[in-house]
């Protein structure tokens, strides 16, 4: 489709603006631009029609199955939408006086004292704007409690070789070294690799549980106890906290502080470039090191982004919270493990999980022996998974697995949907033999086929520019 400066039609407007009802003002001409912005021209209906036709061409949650996997693509209910647009909270200044901000600091108090009830942590900020973002504030605390008892030899922070590639590089950027160990035939952590890599340099650990693999990790008071004897502290990436909220906390796991996806687990719209939010939990004695939102009234706290982070974000979390409850928390994250054991229970016999075992929330094909046998790879089943109106599941993740594909079916699928899941891909299977050449080319009935992945990295085109 064309972009919609290619469709721009000079002349063409339509008025969307009420008549001004204030007194006009005028810029100084320093403020001014020379030349008229570059902004296309057309009608309400032309705009209309675009991005209609942009949402005829994304798939989502509301069009069908999104299974993919570590990213927790799950329906979001249409009411945290609607309480985040009362206008009460869109329409309030970030630099307001406090006492004109007592319900904004009612949502976040309420938010803080469920999610840390979840979390098992003391204390929480919500001031990253996302998940890396969240890693990255989180780590800085790690980093500041070090620093702080004049502990400056803690120079590495230990990653699993299935973590997610945002905690290595998360750590890089505090400024660490960062250790790698491997992962035992379980795919969970090795305890002896693990022992192997403690010492009097070790900062911390960067783990999820359950981990990438989708399994829980039966040593974890065993791992979290060995790292805090060397002097390390425990970071929780709460990529995977679907699976466990109201079940089991990372607090009582041994963890000391951690990074929670509102965006994700608590019912967000997640994808498409944002908004987020990356809430930060830790133990009491972390607390002190935790960013601050500056108010009108107490500026200059130590910050990690502006005001009080993408704050609507928590109204919809509060929202999803209180909508389920004490009861509906633990009820979700048990129905995305059952919903996960039984897709992979009715994949078994065709496809080969890398660990056949009972999983979470999420669980890993390894096509590795379909490939051998017909040359169809991971990525073509994925691609001819969009002709069926399935949305691909994470490919080639975690690094551990070869020829892998994560799927993470959630708990808002019913089984219809999940039973023609595994029809559809238990065909393709099929399909790999009696057709194999259709499925290195597909999609065929897609707005975009293949595009070259290789040229769109190393040469993005991210803007429109005017010919000259």
């Amino acid at each position: 489709m064309k972009l919609i400066f290619e469709k721009s039609v000079p002349g063409r407007h339509c008025s969307l603006l009420p008549a001004c009802d204030v007194p006009e003002a005028t810029l100084p001409a320093s403020l001014c631009r020379d030349t008229a912005p570059a902004l296309p021209e057309m009608s309400e209906t032309d705009i209309s029609r675009h991005y209609t036709e942009l949402c005829q061409q994304v798939h989502g949650v509301n069009c069908g199955f999104y299974p993919l996997g570590s990213c927790t693509m799950k329906y979001n209910p249409r009411i945290d939408e609607e309480m985040a647009a009362l206008e009460g909270f869109t329409a309030v200044h970030p630099l307001a006086p406090a006492a004109d901000q007592q319900g904004v600091q009612e949502v976040l108090d309420t938010a803080k004292q469920y999610l840390c009830e979840i979390a098992g942590m003391d204390d929480m900020t919500f001031q990253p704007a996302a998940g890396a973002h969240g890693e990255f504030t989180g780590v800085l605390l790690i980093k500041q409690y070090h620093e702080s008892r004049g502990d400056h030899k803690r120079t590495k922070i230990i990653v699993p070789d299935s973590a997610h590639g945002t905690n290595p590089a998360t750590a890089a950027m505090c400024g660490y070294q960062v250790v790698n160990i491997a992962s035992g035939p379980d795919g969970c952590v090795d305890l002896d690799a693990l022992r192997a890599v403690l010492g009097e340099d070790t900062a911390g650990l960067m783990l999820t549980n359950p981990n990438t693999v989708g399994i829980f990790d039966h040593n974890i008071l065993e791992i979290t106890r060995l790292v805090h004897e060397a002097g390390g502290l425990c970071y929780y990436d709460g990529a995977n906290l679907n699976a466990v909220m109201g079940v089991v906390r990372p607090g009582d796991m041994g963890f000391d502080c951690i990074h929670m996806n509102l965006h994700k687990t608590f019912a967000t719209p997640h994808g498409g470039g944002g908004p987020g939010a990356g809430a930060v939990g830790c133990k009491a004695f972390l607390a002190p090191f935790l960013p601050h939102s500056a108010t009108a009234e107490e500026p200059g706290h130590l910050q990690v982004r502006s005001f009080r982070g993408n704050f609507l974000v928590v109204v919809r979390a509060l929202t999803y919270l209180l909508t389920l409850g004490r009861e509906g928390i633990p009820e979700a994250a048990q129905n995305a493990v059952l919903n996960a054991n039984y897709l992979m229970a009715r994949l078994k016999g065709t496809y080969t999980p890398a660990y056949d075992r009972v999983c979470m929330h999420e669980f890993v094909l390894d096509l590795s022996d379909l490939k051998k046998a017909t040359g169809v790879t991971a990525l073509d089943v994925s691609k001819s998974l969009i002709d069926e109106g399935i949305h691909p599941p994470t490919m080639y993740f975690p690094l551990i697995v070869h020829e892998a594909l994560m799927l993470e079916p959630t708990e808002t699928e019913g089984p219809e949907t999940l039973d023609h899941a595994a029809d559809v891909l238990r065909m393709l299977y099929q399909k790999a033999y009696d057709d194999a050449e259709a499925m290195h080319t597909a999609p065929h009935h897609m707005p975009i086929g293949r595009p070259d992945e290789v040229k769109a990295a190393r040469h993005p085109v991210v803007r429109w520019q005017p010919e000259e």
